[in-house]
């Protein structure tokens, strides 16, 4: 069976009990299990496809509880390892009244940001196999090394590889610093996911089809382009676009949607058994199914608090898409 391989953060989400107060005011939290690529991961675990978490954490309680967190959902963690020099990533959001969110993120470095290069193993990996990364993680340091490693040995198996730049600027120094990593690793990428208010951050364009024409470069196949509740658009390199709709649901917290959709769309390329060389076909006989299962992913997860926590279970996904 093909596998998903999610590698970057894993790290608890400490949601206030309240939402619509400003971080500094939050008076309560309640611990959930987070990072994006973890997001993802499970997402697909959940999903029913074999999905396997390429990460490090540290030997405290908050490892332990995020293991237990991810095996629960499905996910392979046999390529989790654990560190006693640092920590296990913190960070603590504030939601406000639409369920959009801020951060502020504890790790200096956390024992994510510790995972080498010769930590990765090449038998790892297969034919048709996915890897998903994110920005996060990419800061200077041994996981950025880790993340070319992994790309260059799936690359080498004839696996697909997928980014989600999931910008996350407080963790950076300088917005220079996140734009310049992201645009290292862009042309790495065969499939791209965007979102509507990073476009602009990474592109320096502010007129959509221009900005979304300009990552088509290096490997770069195909871009997801997604506007929250108004659903996603989808670019092939060869110029063809389908759009599609969002579904309309109570958000409760946006934490975590734009990996479940993300999740949903690997998981339905997992099914497909997409490959660099298919790829574009399929999305083109696919691209319908694909989004809608997609949509419906993102759309469930903002109904519930947290992201893993949240993820629906795919009969649910499927019934939202019948109730259409």
């Amino acid at each position: 069976m093909t596998k998903l391989f999610s590698i970057g953060e894993v790290l608890i989400d400490f949601i206030p009990l309240k939402r619509g107060a400003a971080l500094k005011d939050v008076e309560s939290f309640e611990r959930a299990p987070g990072g994006a690529p973890a997001n993802v991961v499970a997402a697909v675990a959940k999903y029913g496809h074999g999905a396997s978490m390429i990460t490090k954490l540290g030997k405290d309680a908050f490892g332990d509880f995020l293991v237990e967190q991810l095996e629960k959902a499905g996910v392979q963690t046999d390529k989790i390892l654990r560190t006693d020099e640092a920590n296990t990533g913190l960070a603590f959001v504030s939601l406000k009244e639409n369920g959009e969110r801020d951060f502020s993120f504890y790790r200096k470095p956390s024992a994510d940001l510790l995972f080498s290069e010769e930590e990765v193993k090449a038998e790892w990996f297969g034919q048709a196999d996915v890897l998903h990364f994110c920005s996060v993680d990419l800061v200077e340091g041994p996981m950025k090394q880790a993340h070319f490693r992994a790309i260059r040995l799936m690359k080498e198996k004839g696996g697909l590889i997928s980014f989600d730049p999931n910008v996350r600027l407080p963790l950076w120094d300088h917005p220079d610093d996140c734009r310049s990593a992201i645009l290292e690793f862009l042309p790495l990428a065969h499939l791209v996911k965007i979102s509507d208010e990073e476009l602009e951050f990474i592109t320096g364009m502010n007129e959509v089809e221009g900005a979304i024409q300009s990552l088509f470069t290096g490997d770069v196949q195909a871009v997801v382009y997604t506007k929250g509740a108004a659903g996603a658009d989808l670019y092939v390199r060869g110029g063809a676009k389908w759009e599609s709709r969002g579904y309309k649901v109570e958000v409760q917290d946006t934490t975590g949607a734009g990996d479940a959709f993300i999740g949903g769309f690997l998981y339905k390329l997992l099914e497909a058994g997409a490959t660099p060389g298919n790829l574009e076909l399929l999305l083109k006989e696919k691209h319908d199914e694909i989004l809608q299962f997609a949509n419906a992913s993102g759309a469930l997860t903002a109904t519930g608090k947290g992201a893993i926590s949240a993820l629906p279970r795919k009969e649910d996904v499927l019934n939202l898409i019948d109730k259409r």
